[in-house]
């Protein structure tokens, strides 16, 4: 019996876990019949690190060099620690593998101290990859994409673990982003998918 990789097993808990059927309004503004909260599994012990391999082994497979990762707060955050826990452990048995560090972007400047809207790893014309946990308007995306580069880094790939597949969504992130690639472990017709699969082999 095969062994279901990182991602496979990532999505059968996000289905779980993180995706509700029912009536939602969305941040965005709109309405929709499911909603997916990723922060209840990227947070979870083992979701976290699913989430951490999945999206390192989706850079690896698309050859993407960085040397950091990060996102807006609050749902990048498990995301980016998951992600550079995962590259550590990866150079523990992969000598010379590459590490990426992790930075979070704040939603405004702080009013106090350094006055820094980026928190950790912030080094001029580093490249870096975005994350986010679900991609809808691409709002909080851009908001990323645009913190890292006024800070002097480099926007290498942007990364999202489901991606809603709205009208304005893929379109407006590509656009910001520009010339680097727009990917996702997952659309929200997949994580659909494998829920309904799952209510149905559990009889409910």
């Amino acid at each position: 019996m095969t062994t279901p990789t990182n991602a496979q097993q990532l999505l059968a808990l996000l289905a779980r876990m993180s995706f509700r059927l029912g009536d939602f309004k969305l941040s965005s503004g709109g309405t929709s019949d499911y909603y997916i909260d990723c922060r209840i599994t990227t947070l979870h012990a083992e979701g976290g690190r699913l989430t951490g391999h999945s999206v390192l082994e989706l850079l690896e497979e698309k050859h993407i060099d960085a040397e950091a990762v990060g996102g807006l707060t609050l749902g990048a955050d498990p995301i980016v620690s998951n992600v550079a826990t995962a590259s550590a452990w990866r150079a523990l048995s992969h000598p010379g593998a590459p590490l990426l560090h992790g930075f979070l972007v704040r939603k405004a400047e702080k009013a106090h101290g350094t006055g820094r809207r980026i928190e950790g790893f912030c080094l001029q014309g580093a490249r870096v990859v975005i994350v986010d946990d679900v991609c809808t308007t691409g709002a909080s995306t851009i908001n990323a994409i645009e913190a890292a580069r006024e800070a002097g880094m480099t926007v290498a790939a942007v990364v999202c673990l489901v991606e809603r597949e709205e009208a304005n969504g893929r379109p407006t992130v590509e656009a910001a982003a520009q010339c680097c690639p727009f990917l996702s472990l997952f659309t929200a017709k997949q994580v659909r998918a494998e829920h309904v699969s799952q209510l149905q082999a559990s009889g409910t």
